[in-house]
């Protein structure tokens, strides 16, 4: 079974019910598999939890039959990317705050992949620096804090 990550998501999301297109696309952070159905409010979940649940899935499947296969980013009509955005924006308000009051803030609790979002989104930023615990908790709070 030497199926691409494509092809997988296809099979998976068939046997779900769901009637699909998907359109591969390649980025900085990966590969995108970008969903397009009509059942997409069914497909993402409430604050997309199936979709974050879906794009794990995947990955899961990905890495076992490679241990060096790469990351892929799956999203349903573009929600993700957007949801990133907002996110990113979000943060960077939050910045603000902090390089003028100088004050650290801490951000609402996130899943893995949006706080590598934020922390990527942060690393070059000479002013404000970006930390999370290294505790086994699922959703982590990311702490913006000015540079020293």
């Amino acid at each position: 079974m030497n199926q691409s990550p494509k092809e997988m998501l296809e099979l998976m999301l068939g046997y779900l019910g769901f009637m699909v297109e998907i359109q591969e696309q390649d980025g900085p952070d990966g590969r995108t598999l970008q969903i397009f159905t009509a059942e997409s409010d069914r497909l993402i979940g409430r604050e997309g939890q199936t979709l974050d649940d879906l794009q794990y899935l995947l990955n899961r499947i990905v890495q076992k039959n490679d241990r060096e296969g790469e990351r892929i980013i799956v999203d349903v009509e573009h929600f993700r990317t957007m949801r990133n955005d907002e996110l990113i924006h979000r943060a960077r308000l939050v910045a603000d705050q902090v390089r003028d009051t100088g004050a650290a803030q801490q951000l609402e609790p996130m899943n893995s992949y949006d706080r590598r979002l934020i922390h990527n989104a942060f690393k070059d930023d000479p002013n404000v620096m970006t930390w999370s615990p290294k505790d086994d908790a699922r959703l982590k709070r990311i702490t913006i804090k000015k540079r020293d």
